[in-house]
């Protein structure tokens, strides 16, 4: 159950189009609701990015819908070098983040009053 003021974050992991596209979705829904529906891309789904940010794609209209609403709050800047797309990040104006050793912390949203879901 939620309550009117509740945050949420979508922290996604998977790199997989088909499980991105729930975040996608699920993000603009919860903004749409009120309940902020941030999301924060980590691990292997970094490299969707440049894939993503391309005409065409699968994901392309949805990705620009939540970008263009601002929902993207951080990319994870160790994933991002790792992964080698930090270039197509920064192309993209979206903000690397990296409070714990390089990655955006779990607990800066919690303190935050945020709950936190992952993909």
């Amino acid at each position: 159950m939620t309550t009117a003021n509740e945050k949420i974050v979508l922290f996604a992991f998977r790199a997989d189009p088909l499980c991105f596209i729930h975040v996608l979705l699920n993000a603009l829904d919860l903004h749409e609701r009120g309940l902020a529906g941030s999301m924060v891309i980590e691990g292997e789904a970094v490299k969707l990015i440049p894939v993503m940010s391309r005409e065409g794609h699968l994901l392309f209209p949805l990705y620009q819908q939540a970008k263009e609403k601002e929902l993207i709050v951080a990319v994870c800047r160790a994933c991002s070098a790792k992964m080698q797309v930090t270039e197509a990040v920064e192309q993209q104006g979206l903000p690397l983040v990296g409070q714990i050793a390089g990655h955006p912390s779990m607990g800066k949203f919690i303190e935050e009053g945020y709950r936190i879901i992952t993909f």
